[in-house]
């Protein structure tokens, strides 16, 4: 019963953040195409690695979902600097997880986060830019197609299907069913995933167990578990939430939530064909050493200004979480999450 109470808590606490990130990421959706995104990325400038860095931040798209998203830019012009800087600043942060991570952590963490994903963005752009120029050209070629299953196309330029100028209101409502239903179904396994892993450690891990993690060779630990792993950056929030609350620094948990979204194994062997073994290697490092360095930073801060780690979802532990509206969102958002994950895990098992 009291897992299921440390659950709850994390549900009620992060379900009114997270539909407001929903619908801010349906927002983005229907005011920014993604031919918008590949004209903005064009070029190989220091400007171009800032652009993207910029654009990445906000954007609702995690690890998995990125890959296709900057392998369409790759073949649309975008080069390997403003390509792998928008790779690494979109699943690093989002306005979901900016939504989240104020829900169950700080204010300094939630600015902190979307800082750390630029700077880190930007400093790979660099590199790239500077040392791997090489052009990586797709063996199967680029598929270009209109109406096709080759390639989504924005409808409204497809064929001429419908007139340019669609209605404000359609746009809207295209970009909240977006969010709420193809983004949701997205991240949802891996949401619940997050959010259960974060009751367990809540429920089960002794107080400051996870001290010992705050030293040098944690970190390296860190790096070394969230290197492979996968999970996008609204899930691993409240697992970072949970492990601060056990005694990591939130240095330390920055770490995570930057090194754990940006790199899985998958994503390094697809990406190696577009930007290189040169690229994926100058991207990896780039994550690691900046994230490393951003950690203790963070931690100084925190120290120097003597700002509390008081996190949000630890002043709910002893709170009724009876507030209707709360309780109206967290129903609504258990009830995406369930359709997300029968529609993505269960219902391909029986269609089999």
């Amino acid at each position: 019963m009291e897992f299921i109470n440390s659950l709850w808590k994390y549900v009620v606490t992060s379900a009114p953040y997270l539909m407001l990130g929903f619908l801010l990421a349906g927002l983005i959706k229907a005011l920014i195409s993604d031919e918008q995104v590949k004209r903005w990325l064009g070029g190989n400038s220091l400007w171009a690695v800032i652009k993207a860095s910029i654009i990445g931040v906000p954007l609702p798209l995690c690890s998995c979902s990125v890959i296709p998203t900057a392998v369409s830019l790759k073949k649309s012009g975008a080069s390997n600097a403003s390509t792998s800087a928008f790779l690494i600043s979109t699943p690093e942060s989002g306005v979901d997880s900016i939504s989240i991570t104020y829900a169950l952590m700080d204010l300094p963490m939630t600015i902190f986060r979307p800082i750390a994903a630029f700077m880190t963005a930007t400093v790979a752009g660099i590199l790239q830019l500077f040392f791997n120029k090489e052009n990586y050209k797709d063996p199967n070629g680029p598929t270009k197609s209109c109406c096709s299953c080759h390639e989504k196309v924005q409808v409204a330029t497809c064929c001429d299907s419908k007139p340019k100028a669609t209605l404000f209101i359609e746009k809207l409502w295209q970009g909240v069913k977006y969010a709420l239903l193809d983004l949701m179904e997205d991240m949802s396994f891996w949401l619940a995933i997050g959010l259960i892993s974060g009751a367990l450690i809540d429920f089960l891990v002794p107080a400051e167990f996870f001290g010992q993690l705050n030293g040098f060779w944690g970190r390296v630990v860190i790096l070394a578990i969230g290197i492979p792993l996968y999970i996008c950056a609204s899930a691993s929030t409240p697992i970072a939430a949970s492990l601060v609350m056990k005694g990591l620094s939130p240095g330390t948990a920055l770490l995570f939530l930057l090194v754990g979204p940006a790199t899985n194994i998958s994503s390094i062997f697809v990406l190696q064909k577009y930007i290189g073994k040169k690229g994926v290697i100058i991207n990896v490092a780039t994550i690691c050493v900046v994230a490393f360095i951003l950690s203790y930073v963070v931690d100084w801060i925190y120290l120097y200004f003597a700002m509390p780690v008081n996190f949000k979802v630890s002043e709910h532990v002893h709170e009724d979480h009876t507030g209707i509206f709360s309780i109206i969102l967290s129903i609504l958002f258990l009830s995406l999450l369930i359709r997300g994950i029968y529609l993505s895990k269960i219902k391909p098992i029986f269609e089999k």
